[in-house]
């Protein structure tokens, strides 16, 4: 029954979690309705110029579609080995899904400048935000994993290793696309997206194999034994 309970009360949080995912993910296509290309009468080649012009609302679109697809990927292996709750890790995941719900405004910010190399606030905010997202889910798995606080008792031990190698340096590298938001923005973009590749891959570690004890066979014949068989009258 405990079992069950549970699992209901995990499964309300992932599908919270799940909408609020979905909602952030959708709005991010609204950035290109600024720039209102349906209620315009261009040519063709007008219209060809505006889409081209539209490259960094789309390079800042697809970074944050793979970003937010990514972590609700990661959300769900996180959650796969979660099978207990308390109010700590629901302070944890609602901090991490308030970093979600602003990635369409940060998106919507940083897609004007990236035109502007030598204008950094805009994508300093926008790398700023995945910054702490790192630290959100950092902190989110690293409190549920600490003795097993959270996590079920027959989890595979080896996927939930492979998720803390896989996020133990994630801070740090999100630290460094910051610093590089500050010597070149767009390239920061790219570097971003090529992270939420990496995450999305699933990452597998080798344990060494224990030695398993070895247990004396019963059926070898011991010194002592081979000489009571010896003086036993034949």
């Amino acid at each position: 029954m405990e079992v069950q309970q549970n699992a209901k009360e995990t499964g309300r949080v992932e599908a919270f979690s799940d909408g609020v995912f979905a909602i952030a993910i959708t709005l991010l296509v609204l950035n290109f309705l600024e720039a209102d290309l349906v209620h315009k009468s261009l040519d063709d080649g007008e219209l060809l110029s505006e889409l081209i012009h539209l490259w960094p609302t789309l390079l800042a679109f697809v970074t944050s579609f793979a970003a937010i697809g990514v972590m609700w990927l990661n959300h769900h292996r996180i959650f796969s080995h979660i099978t207990r709750l308390d109010n700590n890790l629901i302070l944890l995941n609602l901090l991490l899904l308030m970093i979600v719900t602003l990635v369409p405004f940060t998106t919507a910010l940083v897609g004007p400048y990236l035109i502007y190399p030598d204008r950094h606030v805009a994508v300093i905010v926008y790398n700023g935000l995945y910054l702490l997202m790192a630290l959100a889910f950092h902190a989110l798995w690293h409190y549920a994993r600490h003795r097993h606080r959270l996590l079920g008792e027959m989890i595979d031990q080896q996927s939930a290793q492979s998720i803390t190698d896989q996020y133990r340096f994630g801070p740090l590298f999100y630290l460094l696309v910051f610093a590089l938001s500050w010597i070149y923005p767009p390239a920061s973009l790219g570097v971003n997206l090529l992270l939420a590749v990496f995450y999305a891959l699933p990452f597998s570690r080798k344990h060494k194999s224990e030695k398993i004890p070895q247990h004396p066979d019963t059926t070898q014949i011991s010194p002592e034994n081979d000489q009571q068989e010896k003086n036993v009258p034949r």
